[in-house]
């Protein structure tokens, strides 16, 4: 049987961040603060590709924080890879938490395939 689900993406588990850095061969995120055009964000620090900002994950909230000038200071189809890797990890690492086995395709469209095998069983 297959399901097809939607997820909103909130950013809250530094491990699936992490992961999803790696992923995309980012560096390390870092907790702190940051400054942006003309705040502060306190979180993880991820550097995207040719950002001029960190894009700020609030793990407390959910939300992420970023300045890119409407893709003048970075280009959104990276935070979208981003947010994107985040929820591949994420899914893979609760489903894999709750004993269940995680096949991943990438389709020719970009969009990321994942079977959740329940209890294992392929």
């Amino acid at each position: 049987m297959s399901h097809t689900v939607t997820i909103k993406t909130e950013i809250r588990d530094a491990a699936a961040v992490r992961a999803a850095c790696q992923r995309l061969h980012l560096p390390a995120p870092v907790d702190g603060t940051y400054e942006l055009f003309s705040s502060h964000a306190t979180g993880l620090g991820v550097e995207l590709p040719d950002w001029r900002y960190p894009a700020v994950c609030e793990l407390s909230t959910g939300q992420v924080r970023y300045d890119n000038f409407k893709g003048r200071w970075g280009e959104q189809k990276h935070l979208d890879a981003f947010l994107q890797s985040y929820a591949v990890e994420k899914a893979k690492i609760e489903a894999r938490r709750n004993g269940h086995q995680v096949t991943e395709a990438k389709l020719p469209n970009g969009s990321i395939k994942l079977t959740i095998s329940v209890g294992g069983a392929a």
